[in-house]
């Protein structure tokens, strides 16, 4: 089932990855051990896949960006934290979602 209203398991469990990143970092930043998450918006995915079937305009209109996230736009996250531009950065969690995030936000 896609994201949305009632999936409440998967939203608890978005919210145990975040939580668990910040924690792990904490633990593991003595060791010089870097931890991170990156919480991807609307990409293709086999979850997303009927939702941006069904709906796939309407949800590239929800984003400030106008459009669905690219394999291109997530491997330019990753890369950020595997490489020494992302050195300092620990329990953090780049949201990537083409303004999704920020739109939903100013609508409060």
């Amino acid at each position: 089932q896609p994201p949305g209203m009632g999936t409440y398991a998967y939203a608890a469990s978005k919210a145990g990855v975040h939580h668990l990143t910040r924690m792990l970092a904490g633990e593991l930043g003595p060791r010089r051990i870097t931890v991170n998450a990156i919480a991807p918006g609307p990409f293709m995915s086999k979850m997303m896949k009927g939702t941006l079937e069904a709906a796939g305009d309407a949800v590239a209109k929800s984003t400030a960006l106008g459009r669905i996230g690219t394999p291109e736009d997530m491997a330019g996250s990753a890369l950020f934290f595997a490489s020494r531009a992302g050195a300092f950065c620990t329990g953090s969690v780049l949201v990537v979602d083409g303004g999704i995030t920020a739109l939903a936000r100013s609508k409060m």
